[in-house]
C-alpha cells in the first residue's frame, strides 16, 4: 500500500488529522490496534477549548457538537464551604464547550466512513521503519502481514504506543512527574449538581463535579494509588463526594447507580523532540497532563493544528518550513499547558507529605485567586486555551 501520511492511532487525534488532510486532498491511512467499538467505549474528559472547536468545524464535523454540547462561560472553585466563580466570558471574551470525547470520536469516525477514509482496525506488531529517510510501516492484520510506504508517519498512538519508542533513547529526552494519588471517577445517569464544573478542595482531598449531558454526570474524588474501583461501593463514593463539597452543593446532589467506575493515576510527562526525521508525535504519544486543567485532549488538538498546517503547506505550496518548526512550536505550547495543569493539581489536592507551611501556601494561593481579578484573568486565559 502507498499513502502520503501514515497515521498510527485511531483515536480523536489521528482521526481529526486524517479528516482535515483528506479535505485538502492529502491521502492518509489510519492504523488502529483495537476495534471501533472499543475506541468508542473509552470514557474521557470532554472540555473543549475554542481552538479545538474551530478545528472540528474546519474538519466539517461540528454540526452535532453545536447542537448537543453545553457552552460554559465559567467554573466554580470551592474550598470547604466557600465558593467563588471565575467567569471566562468576562475575563477573556471566550468560553469552553462540554462535549464528550466519545462523541468527538464518533463524529470523526462517521465522517471518515462517509468520505471513504482508510482505517485499518485490529492491527498488531506495528513497526515504523527507516523514519529518517524513506519511511514505511509494517503491521499484521486479517491473518496476514502488510506494508505501507509513505512520505511521513504520524504517531497518535498514546503513551504506550510504538511511535515514541521508535525514536532512539540517544535522541529523545523525557521529563516526568508522577503524583502520589489518583482520581476515582464515577459516571451516573443523574442530572449534574451544577450548571458549571465545580473544582473542590477540602481537608479530605480533591473532588470534581462534571457532566456529559443533562442526565449524565461525571464525578471524581482524589484517592490512593493502592485503591481499586472494587474497593468503593456506590454508597461509599457518594458519601465521600458529599463530604468534600460545600454543604449547599452536597444537599442537592442527586445520586444513583454508577454505570462506569475507574481509577486514573495522575502524571505530568513530556518527551522532546516531537519529530525525528519523517516521524512526528502528537498527543499522548508525546505528552501527558494530569486531568485537573482539562488539557489532555486540547493539547493533542494544538499538535494537530500545527502539524496539519505544516503538511498542507508542504503538499500544496512545496514549503517545508511548517514541518521544520513543528516540534518547537508544539512544545512551546505544551509546556505552558503542563504548567497550568501542574499548578491546578498542586492548588487543589492534598499531598501525603504536605507540611503545615505547604497548606498555608495552598490557602494563600486560593485566597489570592479568589480576591485578585488579574489572577482570575490569567486562570481564565489558560482554561479556555492559549492561542495557537
Amino acid at each position: 500500500m502507498r499513502t502520503q501520511v501514515a497515521i498510527i492511532g485511531g483515536g480523536p487525534s489521528g482521526l481529526l488529522l486524517s479528516q482535515l488532510l483528506h479535505r485538502k486532498g492529502i491521502d492518509t491511512v489510519v492504523l488502529e490496534r483495537k476495534t471501533r467499538d472499543y475506541v468508542l467505549g473509552r470514557i474521557r474528559a470532554g472540555i473543549l477549548e475554542t481552538g479545538f472547536v474551530d478545528l472540528m468545524h474546519e474538519a466539517g464535523v461540528g454540526a452535532r457538537m453545536d447542537a448537543e454540547s453545553f457552552v460554559h462561560d465559567g467554573a466554580v472553585i470551592a474550598c470547604g464551604n466557600a465558593m467563588f466563580d471565575i467567569n471566562f466570558k468576562r475575563r477573556t471574551g471566550s468560553h469552553v464547550v462540554v462535549y464528550g470525547q466519545t462523541e468527538v470520536t464518533r463524529d470523526l469516525y462517521d465522517a471518515r466512513e462517509a468520505m471513504g477514509g482508510n482505517i485499518v482496525f485490529n492491527t498488531e506488531n506495528v513497526v515504523i521503519h527507516d523514519a529518517t529517510a524513506t519511511p514505511y510501516v509494517t503491521y499484521d492484520a486479517d491473518g496476514g502481514s502488510h506494508r505501507i510506504d509513505c512520505d511521513y508517519v504520524v504517531g497518535c498512538d498514546g503513551f504506550h504506543g510504538v511511535s515514541r519508542q521508535t525514536i532512539p533513547r540517544t535522541v529523545r529526552r523525557e521529563y516526568e512527574k508522577a503524583y502520589p494519588f489518583g482520581w476515582l471517577g464515577v459516571l451516573s445517569e443523574t442530572p449534574p449538581v451544577h450548571d458549571e464544573l465545580i473544582y473542590s478542595c477540602s481537608d479530605r482531598g480533591f473532588a470534581l463535579c462534571s457532566m456529559r449531558n443533562a442526565n449524565l454526570s461525571r464525578y471524581y474524588v482524589q484517592c490512593s494509588l493502592d485503591d481499586s474501583p472494587d474497593d468503593w461501593s456506590d454508597a461509599q463514593f457518594w458519601d465521600e463526594l458529599k463530604r468534600r463539597l460545600p454543604e449547599e452543593i452536597a444537599e442537592r446532589l442527586v445520586t444513583g447507580p454508577s454505570i462506569e467506575k475507574s481509577i486514573a493515576p495522575l502524571r505530568s510527562f513530556v518527551t522532546e523532540p516531537m519529530r525525528w526525521g519523517n516521524l512526528f508525535l502528537c498527543g499522548d504519544a508525546a505528552h501527558i497532563v494530569p486531568p485537573t486543567g482539562a488539557k489532555g485532549l486540547n493539547t493533542a488538538a494544538s499538535d494537530i493544528h500545527y502539524l496539519y498546517n505544516g503538511l498542507v503547506r508542504f503538499y500544496l505550496d512545496d514549503d517545508a518550513q511548517g514541518l521544520e518548526e513543528y516540534s518547537a512550536k508544539a512544545l512551546a505550547r505544551v509546556w505552558k499547558a503542563e504548567r497550568f495543569s501542574w499548578w491546578m493539581t498542586n492548588l487543589l489536592h492534598r499531598f501525603p507529605d504536605q507540611t503545615a507551611f505547604d497548606l498555608k501556601m495552598q490557602q494563600a494561593d486560593l485566597a489570592f485567586l479568589r480576591e485578585n481579578e488579574a489572577a482570575q484573568q490569567v486562570f481564565a486565559q489558560n482554561y479556555v486555551g492559549l492561542p495557537y
